[in-house]
């Protein structure tokens, strides 16, 4: 227990000032004080201010009250602590217990350490995911870094994954990191999913490392209506639904619609068939559809890459599978999962940006996928743009830096209790940090996020990819002992094609060089 000042001037029960004995107490470190009544109490540093009073050096720390813990509840104390009253640098178990975080590793999720101190916060699963969760960032502050580590954690606990990659970043959950000397201070190791993630893509050119995605062609009139790449006139939605009546008791193609277009007698027809030709040709009606029990799996993560698919292809599968899994989670045909949607705010836009193919079902499943077991979590830069329904549903909240005053906006209407203080907190975030905020804390706290074990970010385009490691021939393995690093090379001359050499011709090569 470690002296660190004492309380100084005016106290109330929620916030104080200390005078500092010690120069070394940073913001957001957690200190506490014996009550006269409730006991030890825990509190946080908020400010430092550092200034000269009769020509001496003073260092004032403001503090807010955390709380105490009486049973199971944490409490603010109703009378004000004593004046001059001794203030302590706070132990692990005092922090841990008054904030909530778990004491070991096993069934919790390890996100980093806490900020200003040597310990690691563990959280809770079924409370940190329970009730669905949001990963919120501007550009570069760390977000998809964050939602990595995540993952790599539901990954160990071999929990059902589904995640919607829009930029195929996340297959790089396959590979261990080579970034050793970040894993030092966080006590991690290097390690690759490989054999725990499958990975689907609907433009496989782009992806060729991703098997074959694709989608049963099995729509409702409103769904082809939007998905077609033009507007229909009534008339020609007549003939849509029409044809859709027919085969609706049917495994049916794209091609088996657009034959059945053919069929009608109206020259308005060629239209539709032009918007069905598209479809068709964009591949992702090709092949066998995977079920829903293929996407989800007790120890699978199954990544449905998007990179390189057009913006309605994309909708259309986020849709579409969202609606499948909701469906057969209701029904008890796949177990509970987590369901990982990067670009938020491009899937379930806020009403004032639009809608979306997609924009329903994710709202049904932010209100009513929690009970069946579908814990959704979504992942955006621009928090003002996701559909507040979905957003306000998300019990847990990960916010690293945030800078806009809209995105700032949306965030204070979204999360319970949050004040002006909060607010700055989040601005002032460097990159790596996160406030995290929800039921899985019993208050909001400042983390710094744990290494990753995997490799960050995927192979990006025009980047070129390592070559397969070959066996090095003779000539590699003696190349070295006669050639010099640092000679210059020879200009590269006209030649005559060369005759093949003899063995005796191609020793003397090696060997023997003109000076």
């Amino acid at each position: 227990m470690r002296f660190i000042g004492t309380i100084h001037g005016k106290v109330n029960p929620t916030s104080f000032d200390i005078l500092l004995a010690v120069a070394d107490v940073e913001k957001g470190s957690f200190v506490k004080i014996n009550h006269e009544i409730y006991g030890w109490v825990l509190a946080r540093i908020e400010n430092l201010n550092r200034y000269l009073e009769k020509g001496e050096e003073v260092i004032l720390a403001n503090a807010r009250t955390v709380g105490y813990k009486l049973g199971n509840h944490i409490l603010i104390p109703k009378t004000p602590f004593k004046p001059q009253e001794k203030v302590y640098s706070a132990d692990r178990e005092l922090i841990a217990d008054i904030i909530g975080l778990e004491k070991t590793k096993t069934d919790n999720l390890y996100l980093g350490l806490l900020e200003g101190h040597d310990i690691p916060v563990y959280l809770d699963t079924d409370k940190c995911i329970g009730k669905h969760m949001s990963v919120l960032a501007k550009t570069g502050a760390g977000k998809s870094y964050t939602v990595g580590v995540i993952l790599e954690e539901l990954l160990k606990g071999r929990f059902p994954i589904v995640i919607i990659d829009p930029h195929g970043e996340y297959s790089s959950l396959k590979h261990e990191s080579e970034d050793y000397d970040s894993m030092l201070p966080y006590g991690t190791k290097p390690r690759g999913y490989d054999s725990q993630i499958k990975e689907y893509a609907a433009n496989i050119i782009a992806n060729p490392e991703a098997r074959k995605f694709s989608i049963r062609p099995k729509f409702t009139l409103e769904e082809l209506v939007e998905i077609l790449p033009m507007r229909l006139t009534d008339k020609q939605k007549s003939i849509v639904y029409e044809v859709l009546r027919r085969v609706e008791h049917q495994d049916y193609t794209i091609q088996d619609l657009i034959n059945a277009v053919r069929m009608e007698e109206n020259k308005t027809k060629w239209k539709i068939i032009s918007g069905l030709e598209s479809l068709r040709n964009s591949g992702i009606f090709d092949g066998k559809p995977l079920s829903e029990k293929d996407l989800v799996k007790g120890g699978q993560a199954t990544i449905i890459n998007l990179k390189g698919a057009e913006t309605r292809i994309q909708e259309l599968i986020v849709s579409k599978v969202s609606k499948d899994l909701f469906n057969a989670i209701k029904i008890g045909d796949i177990p509970p999962f987590f369901y990982l949607i990067e670009e938020a705010h491009n899937f379930c836009p806020e009403r004032g940006f639009g809608d979306t193919l997609s924009s329903q079902i994710l709202r049904d499943i932010a209100s009513e996928g929690r009970k069946f077991g579908l814990h959704l979590c979504v992942v955006s830069q621009r928090p003002a743009r996701i559909d507040k329904n979905v957003l306000s549903q998300c019990n847990t909240q990960i916010i690293l830096k945030v800078t806009n005053p809209n995105d700032l906006r949306a965030l204070g209407q979204s999360i319970e209790g949050f004040t002006p203080g909060m607010e700055n907190d989040i601005k002032q975030l460097s990159v790596g940090q996160a406030l995290v905020v929800g039921e899985c804390v019993e208050q909001p706290i400042t983390i710094n996020i744990r290494a990753r074990e995997t490799r960050h970010g995927g192979p990006r385009d025009g980047e070129a990819k390592p070559r397969p490691e070959t066996k090095p021939s003779i000539v590699d393995k003696i190349k070295p002992v006669f050639i010099r690093e640092d000679e210059p090379p020879r200009p590269i001359t006209q030649e005559k094609p060369k005759k093949k050499k003899t063995g005796w011709g191609l020793v003397k090569r090696i060997f023997l060089r003109d000076e």
